[in-house]
């Protein structure tokens, strides 16, 4: 059987990436987007994602790729995507406005025997909400991650398909497509498939507060929890790739969203959230941590205090700043003079009254009394903590994912503090 011709919807993050791993494992795409501005920049090779191997990947596959505005040349492709990247708000309520459109201009663009796979996140019972008589509609759970997305995609754990029937046979073009990524292929209903991705993620998040809960004890008793994890990693129960990096709570927007969808679900179907709840305290509190402890040593702060910080984006390798802790943390320390730096990030006014951006890390140190490295961008750990030294005013440092030496920070003179080693 030829290779069907397969058809993405919507190029932001995860319908560009998705799209493009595609074309590297050998199939011919149609990619198409409604705003022309978007597809002449993507024409030219101009991303407006940032990601790790995508623009090599997009440049070595171009030929197999054709980037469009036009929905009608989605009338030749076998199997659709759909595929935005569904907006949230402060609160983790998604806005499926676009997907909803999008999912229109779909059904009516294509052929009554093409297959379409809604790929963005969305709530239970909505892909069942969206069928059409005689058209075949299923949900694939999407698991890419901010910064490691082509790896992702590229080798996928397994895929998740939700079903209006589960027990019947997926369309040939559409099992031959998910074959070609040789992992493991579950079929369930449509509510399964959709609550599964949230499940995913909150078992994520269980393991994140678990773990933030402990280190934050371990700053205070004299515990350390790098020496903990190991022990974990070892249990059975626990294994080896275990979620056990201490953070600042959970950030980045789909965690928040799935927690959100959950507890919505709980409240109207009078069953218990309260433990998710619970995880959504944890993860306010935790994104406090930079700004109290700066606030505890620069207690004889002034409006002249400066303060470096590197790293604006929620993680690193992402252009995303959705929930960012350094955002939280640079928002909270408004009285204070800011010089900021990220290798990515654009700086916005909104998020602090007083801030430099610098378009350098060292220029971020000059005059500063302390330092926060908010994001563990790889260029930080080839900074010397002797250079940082001679380069700021103060001492103070905090380094809450441990990017730098502590012993050679130390020698250098630097005060630093790092999420679950005692202070």
């Amino acid at each position: 059987m030829s290779k069907p011709l397969i058809g993405f919807a919507g190029m932001t993050h995860l319908g560009l990436v998705s799209s493009i791993v595609a074309a590297q494992k050998g199939f011919n795409l149609v990619c198409y987007d409604p705003d022309s501005k978007i597809i002449e920049e993507l024409t030219v090779g101009n991303l407006q994602v940032s990601e790790p191997q995508l623009k090599d990947l997009l440049y070595s596959n171009k030929e197999y790729i054709f980037f469009t505005s036009d929905a009608s040349m989605l009338e030749k492709c076998d199997l659709v995507y759909v595929a935005p990247d569904v907006m949230t708000n402060d609160a983790g309520k998604s806005d499926l406005s676009h997907i909803n459109s999008l999912l229109n201009i779909v059904f009516d663009a294509t052929r009554g025997d093409a297959t379409i796979v809604v790929l963005s996140q969305v709530p239970p019972g909505f892909t069942r909400s969206r069928q059409r008589p005689g058209r075949a509609l299923f949900y694939q759970v999407e698991t890419l991650i901010f910064g490691r997305a082509v790896d992702r995609a590229l080798f996928p754990e397994r895929y998740i398909v939700g079903c209006a029937d589960p027990s019947c046979a997926l369309p040939k073009h559409y099992e031959n497509f998910l074959r070609a990524y040789k992992c493991p292929l579950l079929l369930m209903r449509y509510e399964s498939a959709e609550l599964a991705k949230i499940s995913i993620n909150m078992f994520l998040v269980s393991t994140i507060s678990t773990t933030n809960t402990i280190a934050e004890l371990c700053e205070k008793i004299g515990a350390d929890w790098a020496e903990i994890a190991p022990a974990l990693k070892l249990d059975k129960r626990i294994g080896p790739h275990a979620y056990l990096k201490p953070g600042l709570g959970v950030s980045g927007g789909n965690l928040e969203r799935d927690l959100a969808t959950f507890c919505n679900l709980a409240n109207e179907q009078n069953t218990d959230a309260g433990v998710v709840n619970s995880w959504l305290a944890n993860s306010r509190h935790r994104k406090t941590w930079a700004a109290n402890i700066l606030r505890t040593i620069l207690n004889n702060y002034n409006h002249c205090s400066i303060i470096a910080v590197w790293g604006l984006a929620y993680k690193e390798n992402t252009h995303s700043t959705k929930n960012s802790p350094s955002i939280a943390a640079i928002s909270a320390l408004n009285d204070f003079h800011v010089r900021a730096y990220d290798p990515i990030v654009s700086w916005r006014e909104s998020w602090h009254p007083s801030t430099q951006f610098c378009s350098t890390p060292m220029d971020a140190l000059d005059n500063a009394d302390a330092l926060m490295i908010m994001t563990p961008w790889p260029e930080f750990l080839s900074i010397s903590p002797s250079a940082i030294a001679e380069r700021m005013k103060g001492r103070l440092i905090l380094d809450p994912y441990g990017l730098l030496d502590e012993k050679l920070a130390r020698s250098a003179g630097l005060e630093i503090y790092t999420i679950g080693r005692f202070h």
